[in-house]
């Protein structure tokens, strides 16, 4: 339902640039910030702070790229702002409610909830 929001052609797009992004990550030619398993190793040093987490750590993937023609630029800063508001941020909201609702309705019972920090290894 999000992809179909946001149309073909800017779908197909972003299709186009995943690819490319995943194909220049396999040839070396790109190299990733950070792997699961740095993000491992800081959370279980206990070194939150570290550099690592002052990334932006989303699951959306980063269209932005200043290789692309200017044209191109553009649109992939409509995509970018338009996935990280439907898949983080309005996510991060329905999470919320959905723990304030249980919090509420059983306020008699302790929970544990635990979120995901939003990371792939790419």
């Amino acid at each position: 339902m999000i992809l179909m929001q946001l149309g073909a052609s800017k779908v197909l797009f972003a299709l186009n640039q995943t690819l490319l992004q995943h194909e220049s990550l396999r040839a070396g030619s790109l190299q990733a910030p950070y792997t699961t398993e740095d993000l491992i190793k800081h959370y279980n040093c206990g070194d939150l702070n570290a550099v690592i987490f002052n990334h932006d750590t989303s699951q959306v993937p980063n269209f932005i790229n200043t290789t692309l023609p200017p044209h191109e630029q553009v649109t992939a800063q409509e995509i970018d702002s338009y996935f990280r508001q439907e898949l983080i941020y309005k996510r991060n909201e329905r999470m919320g409610k959905r723990v304030m609702a249980l919090l509420r309705e059983n306020a008699d019972k302790s929970f544990f909830f635990a979120f995901g920090a939003g990371v792939i290894d790419p």
